[in-house]
C-alpha cells in the first residue's frame, strides 16, 4: 500500500466520479493497485480554466476491469471517503513546489509530473493535506519536515503519523466542519432558496451546509450534493416539502399547508441561487435523488 496522486479534470473524457470511481487504461494499473487500501489526493492540471490544482482526498478501495469500455479500469474509492480541500493547494506554492518528489536531481520538475498516476511520499502527501485544510484550525500536529530536502524517506513512522492524520480528518465531526466551510464559500453564505444572507452578532452566517443525498442514504461530502439553506428551507428540504429540479427550479410539494406563505418565502427568481463557478453546482444525479425518493410531490 502506499499513498498516490491521481489526474482529474473536470472536462474530462474519462467516466470518472472522483468520489465514486476513477477510470484508467492499463499503462497505470500496477501504481493504482500499489494504492489499494490507501489514500490520494486528486490533481487537476494548471492548463484546466480555473484549475483547483490539488483539490481532493479519497481511499481506493479496490481495481476492477471497467464493465463497458475493453482495456480500461476502475478504481473503486471507499465509500465517504472523498473529501475536498477547503482551500485548493496549487502545484507551485509560496515555498516552491509542493509535491517535492517531481523533483530531480538538478532540481528541475521531472517527467513524472505527467503522469497521470503516480506515487507521493509520506511528507509530500502530509504538505498537501495539511495546505489544503488548514491544518492549524482542524487537524493534528504537523510532522516536523525539518532537513528532509527534496529526497523525502519513506519511513514506517512517516506512514503511520500520515494516516492517523487523515483517520482524524475521516471522522464525522471534522468532515462536517469541512463540509459547511466550502459549501457557504461556494454560496457566499447565502441561502440559496430565499437568497438572505444573515449573520449573527458573534459573525457567523445564520444557514447551514444541507446534503442533497444525506449521508445516512450514503450521500457524499461533496460540493455537488451540498447545497446552502436558512433553517426553516433546510427543515423543509429534509422534508421533501421543497424540492430542486435539474435547472434549479425550486418545487413546492402539494403537501404544503401553507401555499401562499412559502411562496413569499423563496426567492423572486423561483430558482435556486447558484454559486459562481459552474463546477459546484447542484449535480443532477443527486438531485434526481431527492425528489425521487424525498420529495413529497
Amino acid at each position: 500500500m502506499g499513498f498516490g496522486v491521481f489526474i482529474h479534470r473536470s472536462d474530462s473524457r474519462y467516466n470518472d466520479r472522483p468520489e465514486e470511481q476513477y477510470q484508467f487504461p492499463g499503462q497505470y494499473l500496477r501504481r493504482v493497485e500499489a494504492c489499494v487500501g490507501d489514500w490520494i489526493i486528486y490533481y487537476e492540471p494548471s492548463k484546466v480554466n480555473e484549475t483547483r490544482g490539488y483539490f481532493a482526498m479519497a481511499k481506493v478501495q479496490e481495481v476492477i476491469p471497467d464493465p463497458v469500455t475493453p482495456d480500461m479500469y476502475l478504481a473503486l474509492i471507499e465509500p465517504r471517503s472523498y473529501l475536498e480541500f477547503f482551500n485548493p493547494v496549487p502545484f507551485n506554492g509560496t515555498d516552491g513546489l509542493v509535491e517535492r518528489g517531481l523533483l530531480n536531481e538538478q532540481g528541475r520538475i521531472s517527467g513524472r509530473a505527467q503522469s497521470a498516476v503516480r506515487p507521493i511520499s509520506p511528507a509530500d502527501f502530509n504538505r498537501i493535506i495539511d495546505l489544503g485544510q488548514d491544518t492549524n484550525e482542524l487537524f493534528l500536529p504537523r510532522i516536523d519536515e525539518a532537513g528532509t530536502g527534496f529526497h523525502d524517506e519513506q519511513a514506517p513512522f512517516e506512514f503511520e503519523q500520515s494516516r492517523d492524520r487523515v483517520n482524524y480528518i475521516g471522522s464525522r465531526i471534522v468532515r462536517d466542519r469541512i463540509f459547511r466551510r466550502i459549501v457557504l464559500r461556494a454560496y457566499d453564505e447565502r441561502c440559496a432558496i430565499t437568497g438572505l444572507r444573515l449573520i449573527n452578532g458573534g459573525g457567523r452566517a445564520e444557514v447551514s451546509a444541507a446534503h442533497i443525498r444525506p449521508v445516512e442514504a450514503n450521500g457524499p461530502d461533496v460540493i455537488n450534493n451540498g447545497i446552502a439553506l436558512s433553517g426553516t428551507a433546510h427543515w423543509m428540504f429534509d422534508r421533501g416539502l421543497i424540492s430542486l429540479s435539474d435547472d434549479l427550479e425550486i418545487l413546492i410539494s402539494r403537501q404544503v399547508n401553507d401555499l401562499d406563505s412559502v411562496q413569499a418565502f423563496i426567492n423572486t427568481t423561483r430558482r435556486a441561487l447558484p454559486p459562481r463557478r459552474q463546477f459546484d453546482r447542484p449535480h443532477p444525479r443527486f438531485l434526481q435523488w431527492h425528489r425521487e425518493h424525498c420529495f413529497k410531490q
